[in-house]
């Protein structure tokens, strides 16, 4: 018996046979986890945009883009072919991410940052026949994956802190514990930033993200060094921390207090100062992002603040508008009592900057602090990471990279474009590699073994 089939049937086979498909694995990562993006189904060496939107809390959009052609069996990965063109070029498996900005007719001066650390940041990636440029919104997807990007493993508990002044947020890793522990501190821009706190938390450490600037100016002027001493002590005396094994890290004005804490610690020699700190620090290391020792935290805070306002005047606009304010500290003091004592320093130290800081003179400061560490006799507790073509914001891998944002300065609370410098692919490789070797460092110096790599 002869059967003959219906051709309808063999043109519904032959249009599902050469249906794209496009898969990013893993679906549910944490941020500082790569990706493998694969489409498939393609025709052989055919034109086509890989896509990436992502949609804020703040309901702006950012997106990203590369230019790929299919290889001979009509397939396309990320891991090993290159884009050429689009906001990012070369094999770059996480080009979708950390090349991302603002969809044109954007608000001016965006910075993406993560606000609510209980959700994900949701990245919906697409493939587009034909090379774009613009007007993906308007054309229909071959394809399309949604992926959820975490800063907070399953199982770690968020906990506010409202105790004895101080304002912040613990993040406790799940499991028996106890653990190292992490004090974790922002810059000028105040206000309590939780995510990078929540992804050292999802690798093993209890940290505390703590808030020390605010928008309330009469707040922000009564926080000394006795704030500190509560907030170290708060996370150190707190039952899920291995006492002794508490470290410090800290990016831009927090790195300035870090480099304080570190200098007049338990630990540290006697120096005229060092009463000022009540004498309960004692890290068993820091981590100082894009920071200077020009600011000693241990002086009355209105001195400090004094000297800063000096020193803002030497702030300019350069002929964007945006403001540079790496000359403030500029040229390092060669008093000795204009900077924190870092020859004090008797724990591991690690230092990261990027040389194209245009905020903070960092790469001053701490080619000026090796010095001084190796006058002292201490320079070998010192590691600096120092990254061509990188700015300011050295934050955790695949952030985005702005060149400048809107920033609220603190001593006058005007509204500017702060320049922070960089240029998006060595400022991408450098929040990568840097990051990598921040977690080693305090997995080396807080754990007694190394523990396995932080999965959601």
């Amino acid at each position: 018996m002869n059967v003959v089939a219906d051709p309808s049937l063999y043109r519904a086979s032959s249009s599902m046979a050469v249906c794209p498909v496009l898969s990013a694995q893993p679906t549910r990562a944490l941020v500082d986890e790569k990706l493998q993006i694969v489409a498939r189904n393609l025709r052989p060496r055919q034109e086509v945009t890989l896509y990436s939107i992502h949609h804020t809390e703040d309901k702006d959009c950012w997106e990203a883009y590369g230019h790929y052609i299919s290889d001979e069996h009509g397939s396309v990965s990320v891991t090993e072919d290159a884009s050429t063109g689009g906001t990012y070029t070369g094999v770059e498996p996480m080009g979708l991410l950390w090349s991302m900005r603002p969809i044109p007719g954007s608000r001016h001066g965006l910075r993406l940052r993560k606000k609510d650390i209980m959700s994900p940041m949701v990245v919906n990636i697409s493939i587009f026949s034909g090379h774009m440029t613009q007007g993906f919104s308007e054309k229909d997807a071959l394809a399309t994956v949604v992926t959820e990007r975490w800063y907070l493993a399953p199982g770690v508990q968020r906990v506010d802190v409202r105790e004895q002044g101080v304002k912040g947020t613990f993040f406790i890793p799940p499991g028996p514990g106890p653990f190292p522990a992490v004090l974790d501190m922002w810059g000028g821009g105040g206000g309590l930033v939780e995510y990078r706190a929540a992804l050292l938390a999802s690798h093993g450490f209890v940290t505390m993200a703590l808030e020390y600037l605010s928008a309330d100016e009469h707040r922000t002027h009564d926080i000394g060094t006795e704030y500190f001493e509560k907030s170290y002590q708060l996370l150190h005396s707190h039952p899920q921390v291995c006492p002794g094994r508490v470290a410090v890290l800290g990016l831009s004005f927090g790195a300035a207090v870090t480099f304080t804490l570190a200098a007049y610690s338990k630990t540290a020699q006697s120096h005229p100062m060092r009463p000022l700190m009540g004498h309960v620090f004692q890290p068993r290391c820091c981590v100082c992002i894009s920071g200077t020792h020009v600011y000693p935290f241990n002086k009355p805070s209105s001195e400090l603040q004094d000297r800063m306002n000096r020193n803002n005047a030497k702030a300019h606009l350069d002929e964007n508008n945006h403001l540079v304010a790496k000359y403030t500290i500029l040229p390092i003091p060669t008093e000795p009592e204009l900077k924190v004592h870092v020859g004090q320093i008797k724990c591991p130290l690690m230092i990261v900057v990027g040389q194209d800081d245009q905020n903070w003179a960092a790469v001053e400061s701490a080619e000026d602090i090796e010095q001084m560490m190796e006058r002292s006799g201490n320079g070998h507790l010192l590691t600096v990471l120092s990254y061509p073509g990188a700015g300011h914001l050295i934050e955790p891998p695949y952030t985005p990279h702005v060149r400048f944002s809107n920033f609220i300065t603190q001593h006058n609370k005007q509204k500017v474009l702060m320049l922070w410098g960089g240029q998006t692919k060595p400022h991408a490789d450098a929040q990568e590699d840097s990051w990598n070797k921040i977690l080693l460092f305090l997995h080396t110096h807080l754990h007694q073994d190394t523990p396995p790599a932080a999965r959601l």
